[in-house]
């Protein structure tokens, strides 16, 4: 069973993708800030990290590269999720370790496209 981790200070979108992810084949953890992402890693890595782009207590880029550093057998998908298109953001985020994007808000055909994406990059780069 794959693990996602949703990172989002709007409750709302949290639940929103709870809802569309939760089943049999993923569950998901949620947290609201910077920092607490970074202490759930550590104790157990997920499969796909999806990390708004605007937090209140850290940005984004520094989440990405502390989870990034820790040391795990997990590497996990890790995709910023923005309200409007904005390359310079999804550079950075590159940059510090994500691997893709995604614009909310989102539904859940969009939303579980993108995980099937993500699941087939990651399956391709593990075969590599």
């Amino acid at each position: 069973m794959k693990r996602c981790m949703f990172v989002d200070d709007s409750s709302v979108i949290r639940k929103v993708a709870k809802r569309i992810l939760n089943g049999p084949d993923m569950v998901m953890v949620e947290a609201g800030s910077g920092l607490d992402p970074i202490e759930m890693c550590q104790a157990d890595m997920p499969d796909i990290v999806i990390i708004d782009s605007a937090l209140p207590d850290l940005p984004t880029v520094d989440v990405i590269r502390r989870i990034r550093a820790i040391p795990s057998a997990i590497v996990p998908h890790i995709a910023i999720c923005l309200t409007e298109m904005d390359v310079a953001a999804i550079m950075r985020a590159k940059r510090a370790g994500a691997q893709s994007y995604i614009l909310k808000p989102f539904n859940r055909a969009q939303l579980l496209e993108r995980f099937r994406t993500m699941s087939a990059t990651k399956s391709s780069a593990t075969a590599a």
